[in-house]
Parts: C-alpha cells; structure tokens; sequence
C-alpha cells in the first residue's frame, strides 16, 4: 500500500441518522440516507492531513476510505477502536456499530494501542435474525445469501428463493446491526442528514423514475452505485414479492 509505512491510524465516523425512513418500504441501508460517505470522509481527512502536518512536521501517507482492499476492520480492532462481532462488523461499546472507517497509512513511528475484548459474549441474535441465513457462523458471511451485497454488487437476477425472504430491502440491509443490543448507544450525528428524496419514498414512485430522473435525484448518494438498472430490478424484485403476499 505505501514503501516505508510503519503505521496505520484507524478512524471511525458515526452515521446514525437523525430522521428515519417515512414509509415501511422500500428499505435504504442508513448509511446511504445522505451525501456519499467516500467524498464527506476524504474532505475530512484532508483537513485532518493539514492538522497532523502542522503538530508533526511533514511524513509520507496515503489515506484509504473503503477505496482499496485494506482489512479496515481488522486494523481498527487492532487500534481498540472495538472488537468485530458475530455480524463481522467493527462494534463499540460507547456507540454501536453504525459507523464508517478509514485509515491513514504513514512513516510514522507512533505509539501502538492494544485490542480490546470481544463483548458479544453468548448474544447469537444477528445470526437468529438475518433473512437469508447469510451469518452461516459467528464472524462468517456468505457474500452470495447477504441482502447488502445482493442489491448492491450483484449484478445478475435475483435469486426466485429470495423473493419473500428480502424483508422489502431495495439497497442494503441492516436487519444485524438494528438488532444487535450494543446499537442500543447509537446516537444521531448531523454529519450526513437524510435526504427527503430518499426517506420519503415508495416502490411505485421510485419504479416510474426513468434513467436521468434516478441520477438527479440520488446525485452524490451512495446508491447511485447500483445505478438506474440495478436499483430498478431490486424495486421489481420486491414488488414481485408484494404481488406474492396480496
């Protein structure tokens, strides 16, 4: 990643949004309520770059925000920042797991901190709770049943087995994080407000948008990186469920 590093210094953003979504469905993962977290974050850890120059004097780095195959939460465990769960997210006992991550990879030789204990203790509730059984074993997801990856990197049909199993989710999932008892701490940030576009919605009125009416408004979210056709066929998808049910 960078010749010569010596450090990493992990970086934690809460996202916990102040407004939830209006209506039951379709379902958007919270970390995409607002602005695309990668251009928020990289402007902040610009500023952060400046600061650390100032105190430090000047070093080597590269900054990462879930932009290359760094083990960010393996790195953030290591910093103490929490420990990684049987949902394999990063947990925090002060706030939870909705947060984002990011790192600083330099030159400079700083003070190492120490990894703290893994607090999930005998709770097996994401496991029970996920839709598609995709938590196969505390720490273990499999990709291909996962509803995040699914409406969001998957690019073929849907899986027909899936159709009543989706829970009305159109991008992400956060059935294993809104259970966990630790995200009983999250607390609100104004940092990425809800856009109304995006909370204040149905399957109907997103199914009608058409190519440029997506791309206006979703611009700067996070989901346009499904783009119109991928977001389009999760929205058939679940109506195809609704008409299932009716």
């Amino acid at each position: 990643m960078l010749p010569g590093s010596k450090s990493v210094i992990s970086l934690m953003l809460n996202y916990y949004p102040e407004e939830k979504q209006k209506f039951a469905e379709p379902k958007i993962s919270k970390y995409a309520y607002g602005r695309d977290y990668h251009k928020v974050i990289k402007s902040m850890m610009k500023k952060l770059d400046v600061q650390l120059r100032a105190k430090v004097g000047d070093f080597v780095s590269r900054s990462f925000v879930d932009s290359a195959p760094i083990m960010d939460r393996a790195w953030a465990e290591r910093a103490g920042l929490g420990w990684i769960g049987k949902n394999a997210n990063l947990i925090s006992r002060k706030s939870g797991s909705f947060f984002f991550l990011a790192e600083i990879v330099c030159d400079l030789e700083l003070e190492y901190d120490s990894p703290i204990k893994d607090y999930c203790g005998t709770c097996t509730k994401c496991l029970d709770a996920c839709p598609t059984r995709a938590i196969e074993s505390p720490g273990v997801i499999n990709s291909n049943k996962c509803i995040s990856y699914l409406t969001i990197e998957f690019k073929g049909d849907l899986p027909v087995s899936y159709r009543k199993k989706m829970e009305g989710w159109a991008f992400g999932c956060d059935v294993c994080q809104d259970v966990c008892p630790w995200n009983r701490l999250s607390k609100s940030q104004s940092k990425f407000p809800a856009k109304e576009q995006v909370i204040n919605n149905d399957v109907k009125t997103w199914l009608e948008m058409d190519e440029k009416s997506f791309n206006e408004t979703f611009a700067g979210s996070a989901i346009r990186r499904t783009k119109h056709s991928g977001f389009k066929r999760n929205l058939e998808f679940l109506r195809s469920a609704q008409d299932l049910s009716d």
